[in-house]
Formats: C-alpha cells, structure tokens, sequence
C-alpha cells in the first residue's frame, strides 16, 4: 500500500463522515489499520470526534466498533464523551453559532439516525450538524466505564418529549447493557405511571427484555419465560391504554411474542389512526396469515390500499412464508400492488407473487436489472432465486422418480 493511497483513503472518510454515510464510512474502516482509524487530521480531530462534532450517533458507533481511540482528546481538551456532553449541553444550534460566528437563519430537517431514531440536522454558515449528541453520550458512557441506574435513563429519554428521537433507542439499549433481563421489574412498574412517556419507556424496555434473551436462545424451539409473561402484561395493558406512543410500543411487543395470544389484538391495530403502529400490527400478522387465518388475512389485503406506502409494503410483506394458499384473493390483491407509486412497494409484492409462483410480478423483478452487493432489494431477490432452484430440484428429482 502506497502513502498516497493512504492518504486517499483517510480523505474518503473524511468525506463519507461528511456525508452521514455510515455504511461507506464502515467500509473504508475495514481496509484501515488501526492507525489509519484514528489519524488526526490538519484541524486536529480524529474521525471519532469529527463524528461527535457531526452529531450522529450512527457515525460514532461505526467509528468505534472499528478502533475509534476513546482516549485522544481534541485541542480543547475533550475526549469523545466529553465533547459530546458539550455540544449537548450548549444545544446544537448555540454551539454551530459559536463555531461559525453566523447569524443568519438556520436551515432545519429532520433524518433518520440509529435503531430508526431521528435527529434534527441543522446547518448555518455552510456547516452541518444533528442534534443526536444526547444519544451520542448514552451509547459512549458504558465504554467509558460509567454505568448508569435505570431511573437515571428513564430521566434521560423522558426529557426527550419526542419519542422518535435518536436518545431513546439509546438509552432504552443502554438500559440492556447496563442491567440486563434484571431491568424486567423496575419497566414493569411503570406500566400504570400517569406520564405516558414513562409508560412508553416501559414497554419499549421490557419488550427489549424479550428481545435479547431470544437472541441468547440455542434452540429457536426454546421457550422463553420472559415471552409469556409479556404477552400476560401488554395484553390487558393495551385495553386500557390511550396514548397512541404507548400503543405502538405494546403492539411492537405483541407483534414479535410467540404466544399464539399475542395475534388477536393484531387485526383491530392494524386500523390504527398510527402508521406505525398499523406497520407493527402487519408484521405480526404474518404467522397467522401463514396458518391461513381467515380474519388475519382479510386485515393484512385491506392494508395493501393503505394511504401511507411503509404500511403498504408492510402488508405485501406480511405475505412473506410463500404459497401457505394458493389464494387468488391474495395474489390477485398483490398483483395490484405492481403499479403501486412506491418502487418498494411494487418489487416487494412481484417478490411475493414469484415466491407463490406467479408469474406477473416478473416483468418488475426482470426490470432492476443485474443484482450485486449495493442493490437495495438483494436479499428479496436472493429469497426468489433461491426458491425457484429448490422448485426446479424438486420437479427434476420427481420426472426422474
């Protein structure tokens, strides 16, 4: 490796932090020693605090997990956390003023960050930075040795009144990673707490419990206590629940439990006045659409004329097991998703139709052209390849049967 490919690869991360482009960024670190990861650049910042400075939290994990010295502290003495607590403290916006000596308007937007959270990114005097320092610090302070109680966090996301942002996901898996399954109990008690945001930290929580401990599993056939016991809280919680957050969160919980119990809320929400929660309630529709479940079929195909086009993908997606029936209602109701205005919308349900084999969604899978690494609906099309050899095997071992 030359000094002056080096070089250009230091620039292209530079340049693909710049961008809020976490997965070119984790690329480049891939092929990057060490050294490389955490090389002080002409202002005097390693890529670990200019992802700080950016305000991703995104960016800051990726940097992390691939080296990110935690130790180098800038020109004003701050570490990673520390520059990061700054920057929360003094507000993103009072903190680009400071930086750039601009007084004009701020230009604002809303993005998408880490585990679906949202940050505000604001930009002034040609300079750009989201407001996710919040999350930022939650996610650094277990690397920095500082654990926090669970009432601590609770205070931390709680004083986010928006639940989307960023500092929730944060602190809701910093919740797992400080206490794990032993946060069970103190989320539980929050169930009947008069602050919704406190009854959504809950549920967002405990079904995280039940998250993690699946992921320990050795067996997918294990059975896991916590499972059960989720679906015996949020199902009376949900009756009594008002706050359409909170909902989500129980209908997020339902949708992943095992619990045969946990499907029958599932049709009612996914008419929910909340998209997402409608997009929650269709992912858990998919077991009982799979076991040919009159009601949860009729729910799922009359989401597929959804107004919003992630709850209608969300409903083509809910077909996802294959030819349970070889159903024309549901083809025929796929086949109309193929002149859908949402592109993702349209390939998922030609996937879903070739996946049942039926040809009509063929011209749209025919149309994306060749497929590598960077093709968005890879793994869509790597399920129908795969499905259309093992149909090909099977007809070719019964004609020589």
């Amino acid at each position: 490796m030359t000094e002056r490919t080096r070089a250009d690869r230091a620039g292209l991360l530079l340049a693909a932090l710049d961008a809020y482009d976490a997965r070119f960024a984790d690329e480049l670190m891939l092929e990057m020693t060490p050294a490389e990861v955490n090389a002080v650049g002409a202002d005097g910042r390693t890529p670990l605090l200019r992802a700080v400075d950016l305000g991703s939290y995104a960016l800051v994990e990726r940097v992390v997990d691939r080296g990110g010295d935690l130790r180098f502290r800038g020109a004003d003495g701050r570490d990673a956390l520390a520059l990061a607590w700054h920057w929360h403290e003094a507000g993103a916006e009072a903190e680009l003023r400071r930086r750039t000596g601009a007084t004009g308007p701020v230009g604002r937007g809303t993005v998408e960050d880490r585990f679906g959270g949202t940050s505000e990114e604001l930009t002034l005097g040609g300079v750009t930075a989201r407001d996710g320092h919040a999350a930022i610090a939650t996610y650094l302070e277990s690397a920095y040795g500082i654990t926090r109680t669970f009432d601590e966090l609770l205070a931390r996301a709680v004083a986010e009144p928006d639940v989307d942002r960023s500092v929730w996901g944060a602190a809701t898996y910093a919740v797992h990673e400080h206490l794990g399954l032993a946060a069970w109990d103190a989320a539980e008690a929050l169930c009947d707490r008069p602050d919704p945001l406190e009854r959504y930290f809950g549920a967002e929580v405990l079904r995280f419990v039940v998250i993690a401990d699946r992921l320990m599993e050795v067996d997918e056939d294990d059975e896991s206590p916590y499972d059960t016991a989720l679906v015996e809280l949020f199902l009376p919680w949900l009756e009594r629940e008002t706050d359409l957050r909170v909902v989500r969160a129980l209908t997020a919980g339902l949708s992943n439990a095992r619990d045969p119990r946990a499907d029958e809320p599932l049709p009612a929400l996914s008419r929910s006045a909340d998209a997402d929660t409608r997009k929650w309630a269709l992912s858990g529709l998919s077991y009982p659409v799979a076991a040919n479940c009159p009601e949860a079929v009729a729910a799922v195909v009359e989401r597929l004329r959804d107004e919003d086009p992630k709850v209608r993908q969300a409903a083509v997606a809910a077909f996802m097991w294959g030819p349970a029936e070889k159903s024309s209602v549901i083809a025929d109701a796929l086949a109309e998703r193929l002149t859908d205005d949402d592109p993702d919308v349209r390939v998922t349900a030609a996937v879903r139709l070739a996946m049942r084999d039926d040809p009509r969604g063929d011209e749209v899978i025919d149309g994306l052209g060749p497929v590598d690494e960077e093709t968005r609906y890879r793994w869509g099309l790597a399920d129908v390849w795969s499905y259309r050899r093992r149909r090909a095997e099977e007809a070719e071992a019964a004609a020589e049967g």
